[in-house]
């Protein structure tokens, strides 16, 4: 499992799912050319980019954050029993490393109050549900599920022009149980917890802020995926939906959080995955936890 850090009266632990060299580094960052990523490469390896194989490390995980009023899990990954044909290395997973490394953190399934997805994609909704007598449920028993209003219309029009998988087993069918909370993207779940809008990656994507009174730490989704867009917030990768808007999505979040001494709790960083930001240049360097 992930460290685990205690903020204040928050508790926030990392569960991973997976942590593996995924994509062309060119393939995933459109606007990155040779000459910026071999500029580059000798600070993102071997963390960021796997010297092996050249290719972009990401890390796939969850965030459970205890409040002194909620256990809540931020977005749930790939999961298991999935029909991913498009993704060949999530393709129908049985791994049993995102339930043990819940379980090491000493809650359960039956632990969460809320799930809490910052968007709909393939790596941040898998573990919403599980598979039943061949039936797709709620993998969580008591928890409401928080999906963005405008993220939910978005997908759901989507699916009906051409069907989703991800949304057919892993968003509709919590919908259908009646444990979605579809909700505006600048929802305040509770005085520790925070949803800020993050628009670009998706059309109503979030980030998490937690801290009573002030901000503390933050979860920031998908709207950056590796140090280097620290570095250039300009560079999108290339699922985002709006790459401009995501880009100045980026450069905001940064400069609002730069020399704030926030964690910054990202989601596919590889680990620690958390850290702090300063300046670096025009952009911003991402200062790694220790350990």
């Amino acid at each position: 499992m992930g460290k685990s850090f205690r903020l204040g009266d928050l508790e926030i632990h990392r569960v991973i799912e997976e942590e593996e060299p995924l994509f062309d580094p060119l393939e995933f960052f459109p606007g990155l050319t040779q000459e910026v990523l071999d500029e580059n490469r000798s600070w993102l390896e071997p963390q960021a980019i796997d010297p092996a194989t050249g290719k972009v490390r990401l890390c796939i995980q969850s965030y459970l954050i205890r409040t002194p009023h909620h256990t809540i899990l931020v977005d749930t990954c790939v999961g298991n029993h999935k029909h991913r044909p498009n993704r060949p290395f999530w393709h129908m997973k049985t791994a049993e490393t995102w339930e043990r490394n819940l379980a090491a953190t000493g809650f359960s399934v039956s632990d969460i109050d809320y799930v809490m997805c910052t968007h709909l994609h393939v790596d941040h909704v898998g573990w919403n549900t599980r598979l039943e007598n061949g039936r797709w449920v709620p993998t969580f028993p008591k928890a409401r599920y928080i999906f963005g209003e405008k993220e939910y219309a978005y997908w759901s029009e989507e699916h009906a022009r051409a069907p989703n998988p991800v949304i057919e087993d892993s968003v509709l069918p919590v919908v259908a149980a009646g444990r979605a909370d579809l909700v505006a993207t600048d929802h305040a779940l509770n005085d520790h917890v925070r949803l800020t809008p993050t628009p670009g990656h998706t059309p109503d994507h979030y980030a998490v802020e937690l801290g009573k009174g002030e901000t503390i730490a933050v979860l920031t989704g998908d709207l950056i995926h590796s140090p280097l867009q620290a570095r250039y917030p300009e560079i999108s990768m290339r699922a985002d939906v709006d790459q401009k808007q995501s880009a100045v999505t980026r450069r905001r979040f940064l400069e609002c959080h730069c020399d704030t001494g926030r964690l910054i709790c990202t989601a596919h960083f590889p680990s620690p995955s958390t850290g702090h930001l300063t300046r670096w240049g025009d952009g911003f360097r991402f200062m790694p936890t220790e350990g």
